[in-house]
């Protein structure tokens, strides 16, 4: 019999395992990593749960990775939608069907929150993972995704892709 991911709501205690997963993450998607900021983005998300949720992905006891989701509003998607803002799988993990696991999982979850739409983002050269969420339904959007950092006192790390 397969081992299937057990999904644990994650909590305070849980922030040093979760920037470990972090800091691999950014490192294998290219993103800009620094602890101490990361930290106290994820410990405002793990205070407030109007923010939105992260978990810790479980094989047994022990974790083998995280997702959030993290909520906002918009009138084009009618409602309340959210980001699956971060999912990341040690690799020993991927290519078994954890991550699509993952994602039913946390769809349930944002349904039963009152979201009405999931938005992701994922670098072109991960085919792998864009296979499976185009699988679940995710759609490409003719429109291009943009950012600006406007906070003025606290930069943000500089990864290979800018962002």
């Amino acid at each position: 019999m397969k081992n299937e991911p057990r999904f644990r709501l994650a909590v305070e205690s849980d922030a040093g395992t979760l920037l470990r997963f972090m800091r691999e993450y950014y490192a294998f998607d290219g993103h800009g990593f620094e602890e101490q900021k990361a930290h106290v983005a994820l410990m405002a998300l793990l205070r407030d749960p109007n923010l939105g949720r992260a978990w810790l992905i479980l094989d047994g006891g022990g974790a083998v990775g995280y997702v959030v989701l993290c909520f906002g509003y918009s009138l084009e998607w009618l409602g309340r939608d959210a980001f699956v803002d971060e999912l990341y799988l040690l690799e020993g993990y991927r290519r078994r069907g954890w991550g699509r696991t993952t994602m039913e999982f946390v769809e349930e979850e944002a349904r039963s929150a009152g979201v009405r739409t999931l938005h992701l983002e994922v670098v072109r050269e991960n085919t792998a993972a864009l296979q499976v969420y185009r699988k679940l339904g995710f759609v490409e959007h003719e429109s291009t995704f943009l950012s600006k950092w406007i906070a003025q006192d606290f930069s943000k790390p500089q990864g290979r892709s800018g962002h």
